[in-house]
């Protein structure tokens, strides 16, 4: 492990903590639980698994290779600038598109590799790991490919790494049941404030606040909405409720099929063979619950 990753690993294993941390004191939504509904399944699955396994696929199966075909394999067109200078370019170029591409997933045909996003009933730090595999293949591919093209082994070893460090502990933060007040730094940084719009279950604010990182793209190509900030008000100041408005799965493999085949939700996850499989989280907290009680009850 170089010194670059060692860093970036120690600070992306501290963040959790600190936002765990934050939503404990300064709540947005107040009484929201550490293991709410879904915490399993974004954190095993989503975030450790799928993550994983995506990660060879986009790193060693697609983007090498297409760097090797192309000729590129010693390339490093842009390599002499200043490392501070090459994460600011490629934060900003991929926030850019990724405004645009967000933007196409809540407008077209694409929704159905964004909806697992926004089935998260309890927006969190964690809720940002919620992606189907196809967006997070598309968007990391896209993101990644330029780096290791343009730059050489050495110095893409050096972007990587704090590219996607950027990208973790900036996706856990505006996800955040944090209660920040920034003012008018919205209108430049995107944070929970607006994020937490983007993921309410209000027709209204549907087709808002797509910025990642940089919140100007909203307020420059009119998709901003924060109450209080101009050109916008609200009958309300935070949302009243988030998810999706229709049935959707509760399971990653159904979640993941669901993008490709629609079906039943209810009848599906019901099925004898099915149901105590999408039920094992909940039945587990249950019975850890139920053996604290007892033994709370036998110590008195």
């Amino acid at each position: 492990m170089s010194h670059t990753e060692l860093i970036t690993t120690i600070i992306l294993f501290c963040w959790p903590p600190l936002m765990v941390t934050l939503e404990r004191f300064f709540p947005y939504t107040k009484g929201l639980k550490l293991f709410r509904e879904g915490f399993w399944l974004d954190f095993f699955w989503y975030t450790i698994f799928q993550s994983y396994f995506l990660k060879i696929l986009i790193f060693d199966w697609i983007i090498a290779p297409a760097k090797t075909a192309l000729g590129l394999a010693d390339s490093g067109y842009i390599s002499s600038w200043p490392i501070w200078a090459l994460v600011l370019l490629f934060l900003v170029t991929h926030d850019f598109y990724i405004y645009w591409f967000h933007r196409l997933q809540h407008n077209t045909f694409l929704w159905r590799t964004h909806e697992a996003h926004h089935s998260v009933k309890t927006v969190d730090w964690l809720a940002g790991s919620r992606s189907h595999a196809i967006e997070i293949i598309i968007n990391q591919t896209i993101e990644f490919a330029p780096i290791i093209i343009l730059l050489d082994v050495k110095t893409a070893a050096i972007v990587v790494p704090i590219k996607a460090l950027l990208d973790a502990t900036w996706g856990m933060w505006i996800h955040s049941n944090v209660d920040v007040r920034s003012g008018k730094l919205q209108y430049f940084i995107n944070g929970p404030e607006m994020h937490q719009w983007h993921h309410s279950n209000h027709r209204e604010v549907f087709y808002k606040n797509y910025s990642t990182k940089f919140a100007f793209w909203d307020w420059i190509f009119g998709t901003g909405f924060l109450p209080g900030l101009s050109p916008f008000k609200y009958e309300f100041l935070k949302p009243q409720q988030y998810g999706l408005p229709y049935e959707y799965p509760r399971e990653f493999f159904l979640q993941t099929a669901f993008a490709f085949k629609r079906f039943d939700v209810k009848k599906v996850e019901h099925n004898l063979g099915i149901k105590p499989y999408v039920e094992w989280p909940n039945a587990l907290v249950n019975f850890f619950k139920e053996s604290a009680s007892d033994t709370s009850k036998a110590a008195k």
